[in-house]
């Protein structure tokens, strides 16, 4: 079964006669102009257990940021867990459709949105805007305009990992051990292609695996075979604790070189492992927007604890839904599509986390905003990803990881 937790403020009844079919069908929740309805679709179990639950916590952020703002709005959502799951994606959007819901914040892995957006939320003209699914394929999705994203693409960031491999840890061979889904295989893609093309570098061992095995030594020892200079690792902080707890008991190369992505940013990775981590260092999208400040204390605030991975992407991308939704007028799919973009281009009054509640008004009645993103600017391209981004270049200390530089691409 799949977690729902509903929080709606309008109740909707499906009989078994007038269920909504799923193919095909029209986003249209038919609710009450100033009620935004959402889905919150995401992985708070299974491989993303670690980071998953702050993600949803911030996409909630926003939520409750309209809710008291007194602007007349009240936000109905209904949260779906995928387990980290593309089957459990596609149930949970599902049921999210039949609820009447005409968008959706999520998923966060790049294999449940891709399932996601192709099976339900593209054929049923429900939007989708994700916070975390980096995987280069959502780009190409034939999705009509209704798929769009806040964190910058994997291309990008295994550009940039490449290019720290070879510039700045000045190494000439390198191996990657990838998760094998959507995310490690356009990562571990992506930085072999620039390594070897651009810093004339070489790969010397691609090697998959899949979730949920006892122990990866085996991986590790093909991944190693022939000395590379760097390890890069791609996947998930559930596999990575086995990963990284193999690596260090069963190999004697605690100072080697090792890169890792966003997904294997977490900062309690070290004292799950029972090791020092200070050999490894890795990339993840920075936070550098005008809200960011506000976003930090007002999530430290409701939740006790400092913002993670994606947590500023996450209140982007419900807060950019959302903005969408008051200026279509409606819960209606298409109309929230259409003005995606004109909720975040440049031009009018600038919108923020500190105002998100009037941002809603004001598009409810007809201005024109800029929402000005607490992860950067949020500017969708032709296929919904976006324009630029900022990296952040860290490290793991003995208890976490710290920022090294913050990197622009």
């Amino acid at each position: 079964m799949h977690d729902t937790v509903s929080r709606r403020t309008v109740m909707k009844s499906i009989g078994a006669a007038g269920a909504v079919g799923l193919a095909g069908c029209s986003a249209d929740g038919g609710g009450s102009e100033n009620t935004i309805s959402m889905g919150i679709l995401m992985g708070v179990t299974g491989g993303l257990s670690e980071v998953g639950p702050a993600i949803r916590d911030a996409a909630e952020l926003a939520v409750k940021q309209v809710q008291d703002a007194d602007n007349g709005f009240s936000v109905d959502t209904q949260f779906e867990n995928t387990e980290t799951k593309p089957s459990r994606g596609v149930s949970g959007a599902e049921a999210l459709i039949n609820g009447g819901y005409p968008m959706i914040c999520g998923g966060l892995a790049s294999s449940v949105t891709l399932q996601v957006a192709e099976n339900v939320a593209i054929p049923n003209q429900a939007v989708m805007c994700s916070p975390s699914a980096t995987s280069p394929d959502v780009a190409s999705l034939e999705d009509n305009d209704f798929v769009y994203r806040t964190p910058p693409t994997d291309k990008l960031q295994g550009s940039l990992l490449a290019q720290i491999a070879a510039e700045r840890r000045e190494k000439e061979s390198a191996a990657i051990l990838f998760l094998n889904n959507a995310y490690g295989n356009g990562l571990s893609n992506g930085f072999t292609k620039t390594f070897e093309s651009e810093y004339g570098g070489e790969v010397l061992n691609q090697v998959s695996y899949s979730a949920g095995r006892s122990s990866y030594t085996s991986q590790l020892q093909n991944a190693l075979d022939g000395d590379p200079e760097t390890l890069v690792i791609i996947g998930y902080p559930e596999s990575g604790t086995k990963i990284f707890r193999n690596f260090y008991e069963n190999f004697n190369r605690a100072d080697m070189d090792i890169l890792v992505p966003d997904g294997l940013r977490a900062d309690d990775l070290p004292g799950n492992v029972g090791h020092d981590m200070t050999n490894v260092r890795g990339t993840n999208p920075s936070s550098a927007g005008p809200g960011i400040e506000y976003f930090r204390s007002a999530y430290e605030e409701e939740y006790g604890s400092a913002p993670g991975p994606f947590n500023q992407q996450s209140f982007d991308a419900a807060a950019v839904l959302m903005l969408a939704r008051a200026a279509a007028g409606e819960d209606d799919g298409t109309a929230i599509r259409d003005q995606m973009r004109a909720v975040t281009d440049s031009g009018g009054e600038a919108v923020g986390p500190e105002n998100l509640g009037a941002g809603v008004s004001l598009a409810a009645d007809g201005n024109e905003i800029n929402y000005q993103g607490v992860s950067g600017p949020v500017e969708f391209d032709e296929n919904g990803d976006l324009a630029s981004a900022v990296y952040n270049y860290f490290r793991y200390t003995a208890n976490g990881t710290e920022n090294i530089e913050q990197v622009e691409v």
